[in-house]
């Protein structure tokens, strides 16, 4: 059972990965699932979280063969 992980712009520079398969162990949140493929404490408040193309929040239950994912802060005119 797995949770497939996608990370954008410079995320996915500072993680030196596009996407990550995650073996699924429940509960799981979206904040520990941060934690677990990261290695840093918490998300930070200015990351995005989106669980299978719907935004959320990092305390949302992901449940197996969920997509997330993390979007750095984005700017633009």
């Amino acid at each position: 059972m797995s949770i497939k992980v996608l990370f954008f712009g410079s995320l996915k520079e500072q993680i030196n990965k596009a996407q990550v398969l995650v073996d699924y162990v429940e509960p799981l949140t979206a904040a520990q699932l941060w934690q677990q493929v990261t290695g840093k404490e918490a998300i930070p408040n200015t990351v995005r979280v989106a669980v299978n193309q719907s935004y959320s929040d990092a305390s949302t239950i992901l449940h197996e063969g969920d997509e997330v994912a993390f979007f750095p802060p984005v700017t633009g005119g």
